[in-house]
């Protein structure tokens, strides 16, 4: 066999050995693996850190950190790079994880054990428990597990679990905790594609296909359910859905890899379903509060005079067309000012409400800032109930303060720049933040554009209009 062939062969044989669940883990075999992997994200976190903020990352950051990007040093962070160390995450995550449940199985443990791994501070405890915790004497390999379609009570099993799960830890993380986090939508979904799957192919070996049809319909019960009983709306579930399914596909690649090994009671898979509501606490410890900047910008045929008088107050906006508004997301309609000067109040009325912005900064022609007192609801939910108030609805979405800056062109023209900083306390922050980032993005092009339409407007009025002379 050619070098190449040998070099890709032993590279085939190193991922098969970190990401699928065939060969044993024994304790020396775990904490090298682990510790190389370990090594080799710090040095990529830690090079990526340095390029993007210039700051040094070391091991004990991770401690600090914890499950949000988003706090201790990388708080304030630009979204590209929260972005791509989440991504750089996930392969190191699932590598983890399927080392962790055949090292629990090599060590006699219930495979369920490994659901440790993803818990902080306690993940620490467990590495180091299974980097010496010794091999079991292996047991006698049984009958070869039947494969084809489960009963329908299996089935059955696996959605109303699922089901429970989700409803469950709702009701633990919302309406105990007062929190939408990474227990609630990373935890939550994990979970109830694990047990899912396992209840599912416990019996007979189900296709993944089969199983990924299962845990679809868990997450849509659960989804439903909270749609049914008013505690969401259609919006806030579109949205969230993209994130829990992808991490429900992985918890149904464990649990059913857990099924696949034969011999497993019911009642181990207690121990995940405990563990999750228990671990809350550590998983959305009081994340940090980074405030988040959004610009944006339109070059304006007009001068900054006219493009000025535009900006602190306008006419009322046409009703959007745009499918994100016209779905519930609140978008700005009008635009007034009570005084003038620094001191004065500006009125942004949007659909859902008004945001009142008192004067902060008044340089005619030049900066217009204001903070933001209150403001409305950031969307209104789709719901057959007409009127939907979810918990996320109130505090979670903090607009705090925002700024036009106007700059003169040749020819006459005005590039306007504007700008929201606003509070997310969203859990992951990462995903939630890229959805934001292009919620506002929209809300600034929608009255952005508005402004660049009338200011043109009012430059071909003055400019056709005749000037009157005294008699």
């Amino acid at each position: 066999m050619p070098d190449r062939q040998k070099a890709e062969s032993r590279v085939g044989a190193q991922l098969r050995f970190w990401f699928t669940f065939e060969k044993p883990v024994g304790p020396l075999a775990y904490f090298t693996h682990g510790f190389v992997l370990a090594l080799l994200k710090y040095a990529v976190d830690a090079a990526l850190i340095g390029v993007f903020l210039g700051i040094l990352w070391t091991p004990l950051d991770y401690l600090t950190t914890g499950a949000s990007l988003a706090s201790s040093k990388l708080a304030g962070a630009p979204t590209i790079l929260l972005v791509i160390l989440a991504l750089w995450t996930l392969p190191f995550f699932w590598a983890g994880e399927a080392l962790s449940v055949r090292r629990a199985i090599d060590a006699g443990l219930t495979p369920w054990v490994a659901l440790l791994f993803f818990v902080p501070l306690l993940n620490y405890a467990f590495m180091l428990a299974m980097s010496v915790w010794p091999s079991s004497k292996p047991e006698p390999a049984g009958a070869p597990r039947p494969t084809g379609t489960p009963p329908r009570e299996d089935r059955v099993a696996g959605i109303v679990s699922g089901l429970a799960i989700g409803l469950t830890m709702m009701a633990i993380s919302v309406f105990g905790m007062h929190r939408y986090g990474i227990a609630l939508f990373l935890g939550t979904p994990f979970l109830i594609g694990a047990v899912s799957a396992f209840l599912f192919n416990r019996h007979i070996v189900a296709t993944p296909r089969q199983t990924t049809h299962v845990v679809l319909l868990s997450l849509l019960a659960s989804a439903g359910a909270l749609v049914f009983a008013s505690a969401e709306g259609l919006m806030c579930i579109a949205m969230a859905f993209p994130l829990a399914f992808g991490i429900a596909i992985l918890g149904a690649m464990v649990g059913r890899a857990i099924a696949l090994r034969g011999g497993y009671p019911l009642s181990h898979a207690v121990f995940g379903v405990l563990l999750l509501p228990a671990s809350a606490p550590l998983l959305d410890s009081a994340p940090a509060r980074p405030l988040r900047e959004v610009r944006s910008a339109v070059e304006i045929d007009a001068p900054v005079d006219v493009v000025w008088r535009r900006v602190i107050a306008f006419p009322a906006l046409p009703e959007p067309t745009d499918l994100v508004f016209r779905s519930g997301i609140s978008y700005p309609r009008s635009a007034r000012i009570e005084g003038e000067g620094v001191g004065a109040v500006r009125y942004c009325e949007f659909s859902t409400g008004a945001f009142v912005e008192p004067i902060t900064a008044w340089e005619p022609g030049k900066r217009l800032a204001f903070d933001v007192t209150a403001s409305p609801p950031p969307l209104r939910e789709l719901s057959p109930y007409g009127r939907v108030v979810a918990p996320h609805l109130d505090g979670f979405f903090l607009a705090r303060r925002g700024e036009f800056r106007l700059i003169p062109l040749a020819g006459g023209r005005t590039r306007l720049e504007g700008s929201t900083w606003y509070e997310l306390q969203l859990q992951p922050h990462v995903y939630w933040a890229v959805l934001s980032d292009r919620l506002v993005g929209r809300i600034h092009d929608r009255v952005l554009r508005h402004i660049q339409d009338v200011s043109v407007r009012d430059v071909q009025r003055d400019h056709v209009m005749p000037t009157r002379t005294p008699q």
